[in-house]
């Protein structure tokens, strides 16, 4: 039963004195996704990848037609998350033991349900840092993905005592015997011209940077419709009356969205990483606002080889957002080696999908 202003029946969300440990949340509003939300996407992130771009392509890789991309499937589940979880935070911390499941097609419909797994008050007493668990299924229950997170939320009242203090160990990376596998590639099926780049998963090494050149500018109209499409309803996006009198003067570009762009732009240097199968874990360092452009840059952190399989290797990779600054360079560390170059926005551990070379 959601919590709701006195003699009112609006819902204000959470606050951080509203979670408890174990708390179990079912979020409102499934979504049926529909192949006019893939277009969309495509069309406010620039994304380029041929499996989620062309049933035909998807049907030689052995899928019925084109998948969702991985990360709208992410980016809807995260949205029915915000007004139970996030609604009232002041920034979305990061992630970790993030899977993807089953492929997500047009006419599934996803909902989602999250658990406190974590909290902890920050000295302040103004905030705290909410840790949840949130998973996405289909409408058949399997799980399409799931992850955890953490948000800094804040307090309606700074003398109202905790829900509890635990801080979750999350394990560094998820391995590959969890990782959820696609169909068999049939043999001599995959078509590396229409992909758009010769390189396979040999090919990529430990260590290996690669920047990934173009560039993005995030336009105010793009951002605010990529997030309604999410149905992420979170303030900081969108209300200008209440951020203009906050602690930037403006709306916050959704942190997720600045993923899609980032994923977007590594299809120049990792076009043939067709699935993203796992978020290992990630960091929003910085703000971005409409007007940015946004660079990428990866470094490939393992090779990782299937057990079982021939036809796909997986490559666990660390993506760089850079902002109003070109990647060339590898920016990553400011010069006393431990915070971040002020350039860089996004910090993303991932693994992703290549076809082998037979």
């Amino acid at each position: 039963m959601r919590e709701t202003y006195p003699g009112t029946k609006t819902n204000p969300g959470n606050y951080f004195e509203d979670f408890h440990l174990g708390q179990e949340i079912r979020h409102a509003t499934p979504r049926t996704v529909t192949e006019a939300d893939a277009i969309l996407y495509l069309g406010l992130t620039g994304g380029r990848f041929a499996l989620a771009s062309a049933s035909t392509f998807a049907a030689r890789m052995g899928y019925d037609e084109a998948p969702i991309d991985d990360f709208l499937t992410f980016h809807i589940v995260f949205g029915k998350t915000v007004p139970d979880v996030s609604l009232n935070a002041v920034a979305n911390l990061g992630y970790a033991e993030g899977r993807f499941g089953v492929p997500v097609f047009p006419g599934d419909t996803l909902s989602a349900t999250s658990r406190v797994i974590g909290l902890k008050e920050n000295s302040n007493r103004q905030t705290g840092v909410v840790y949840v668990r949130s998973t996405g299924v289909n409408q058949r229950g399997e799980t399409v993905v799931d992850y955890v997170r953490w948000v800094m939320v804040r307090k309606r009242d700074a003398d109202a005592p905790a829900g509890g203090t635990q801080v979750p160990d999350t394990a560094p990376s998820v391995g590959v015997a969890d990782l959820h596998l696609p169909p068999p590639l049939p043999a001599g099926a995959y078509d590396w011209d229409l992909a758009g780049s010769p390189f396979a998963w040999e090919d990529y090494q430990p260590g290996e940077k690669i920047d990934h050149v173009d560039g993005i500018t995030i336009e105010e109209s793009d951002h605010m419709t990529a997030t309604r499409l999410y149905q992420n309803t979170a303030r900081v996006h969108f209300n200008q009356h209440s951020e203009g009198q906050g602690r930037f003067g403006r709306r916050l570009i959704y942190g997720g969205h600045i993923i899609s762009l980032a994923r977007a732009l590594s299809f120049n240097g990792l076009a043939n990483a067709q699935r993203v199968v796992a978020i290992n874990g990630g960091r929003h360092v910085a703000p971005c606002f409409g007007g940015d452009t946004i660079y990428a840059w990866t470094r490939v952190e393992e090779s990782l080889a299937l057990p079982g399989r021939t036809d796909y290797g997986a490559l666990r990779l660390r993506t760089f957002g850079i902002k109003n600054h070109p990647a060339t360079g590898f920016p990553e560390r400011a010069e006393n080696g431990k915070d971040y170059d002020p350039a860089v926005v996004l910090d993303l551990d991932y693994t992703v999908l290549v076809p082998r070379r037979k």
